[in-house]
This record gives C-alpha cells, structure tokens and sequence, in this order.
C-alpha cells in the first residue's frame, strides 16, 4: 500500500467548496472521482483542511492509500486529463505511511484580495472583492498586527456547529489524537500590502489553524475599520469581547485563496 501525497490548485468559483457531499460539485469529490477511474480502486482523498464554496487553493495538499503501481509522475498527467480545467495537480510524491495532510499540519497562509479600480476586469472578477471605494489604509495596516500571537477567536468564528477549516468527517490516523475543539488560534504574522499600480490591496495571513469563516470575517472587520466605522484599537476590545456579533460582517468567498501548508 502506497501512500501519496499531491498538491492540487484550483479555482473554487464553480465548486460547493472542498468537502464532499451529496449531489454537489465539490473538489475532494472530483478528486476521488477521478482517482477512482484512473486507478480502478475507490480511493478515499484527505485535504489540508476544507475551503469554502467560492473559495480558491494557490497549494492545497491532499493525500490518498493506493496499491496501484502507477508513477507518481505518470499519476499528475493522467489525473490532468481527466480532471476540469479549474482543478490541476500540480505535484504528487510517495511519502511515508504515517503522513496524513490534515494531522500533521504546521502552519497555513491565505490571502484575500480586494481590488480598487472603479471597474473590475472581467479576468479578475472571480478572483477578488471589487470594492471600488476609498478606505484608510493605515487604519487597517494598524489594526492587522494585533490579532497576531495566541488568542481565542471566536469573535471571528461562523456561527456555531461548524468549528474550523478542517474536514468533519476524517479521523485521525493510528497514534495522532483529535485537537481540541477550542477557538484558540496562534497567528505568526498578519499584513497589509497595497499594490498601487493596479490598485489591489490584500490580506496575507499565516497561522497554526483557522476557523470556519475565520480570515473572511477578519477581512469584513478590516474593511469597516478601513471605512471608519470602527477605530483599528477596536480589533483588540473585538478579539477580546469572544462574541460574533462585535466583529464586522463576512467578506465574499471569491477574494480567499489558501496559499501555501506547512509541514
């Protein structure tokens, strides 16, 4: 039995997110769909962790058991051209047989894109949230740096019954326990970056784990702190009330991309 680990892209506009379920388009269930017929086995796939509907994946990592003897490289072509256009492979490897892409997680990285100009291209409108009104910059540069560091974030949580990005449905592998279902969270580093030749303001954000909806309300808090609505010290009386309802609304799922997992 061979254990294999791939690193997927995609763009998640046309996908009722990562997780499968039934009768929806999802990516773990086209990945298992296409598995299936390449290897001629059922094959069970485990993501890094679920995104959203309308969420994109820049590195997604993913891995599946298989005892077929088919090369890792001959595996990322033939997945390729079976696979839709907006889901690629871009790398498989075999790996030990302990490796499991959620458990032995490190540290993830998303980033959420908004763009500025007054009217957005057609090429980016799945891609970022066109919010083509002035926002203070400064402001929202000064409230990012202090959700970073260990904290409970439940004010940036979704709403109960769906605790974080993982998948719902995996159990660990022998040895490796289930964590803990707090809201707490460590955030290595959290930035602005404006790019003003093509008036894009994003969102980089790099921690140990997310809650469901966690980066996206973020992202809403930041923009009514860009809008003036609330005052960027707010984000520490935010992260410290533990309560949704003080924090700002969620942004759209278009402007998310998982960027990058640790291991």
């Amino acid at each position: 039995m061979r254990n294999i680990r791939i690193e997927i892209s995609y763009d998640g506009t046309d996908f009722s997110g990562w997780q499968r379920q039934p009768d929806q388009s999802t990516i773990q269930g086209c990945l298992e769909a296409a598995l299936g017929k390449i290897l001629g086995e059922p094959v069970r796939v485990s993501g890094s962790g679920r995104t959203d509907a309308g969420v994109h994946a820049h590195e997604q990592v993913a891995n599946f058991k298989t005892v077929s003897a088919i090369p890792s490289g001959n595996l990322v072509k033939a997945l390729n051209n079976v696979l839709p256009p907006t889901v690629r492979v871009r790398k498989a490897q075999d790996v030990a047989d302990d490796f499991h892409a959620r458990y032995a997680v490190r540290a993830k990285t998303y980033r959420y894109r908004i763009l500025q100009t007054t009217v957005c291209s057609p090429f980016l409108g799945r891609f970022v949230w066109h919010y083509p009104f002035e926002l203070d910059q400064r402001g929202m540069a000064a409230a990012v740096g202090l959700v970073e560091g260990e904290h409970d974030f439940t004010s940036f949580a979704a709403a109960p019954g769906r605790g974080d990005d993982r998948e719902e449905t995996d159990t660990p592998p022998a040895g490796q326990a289930t964590r803990s279902p707090s809201n707490v969270r460590t955030i290595f580093s959290s930035r602005i970056v404006w790019r003003p030749h093509v008036s894009l303001l994003s969102y980089e954000v790099r921690g140990s784990g997310f809650l469901h909806h966690m980066v996206r309300n973020l992202v809403g808090t930041l923009v009514e702190i860009g809008r003036g609505k609330l005052a960027p010290r707010d984000m520490r009386r935010i992260l410290e009330a533990r309560d949704r309802q003080f924090a700002g609304p969620t942004a759209p799922a278009q402007g998310l991309c998982l960027m990058k997992v640790d291991y």
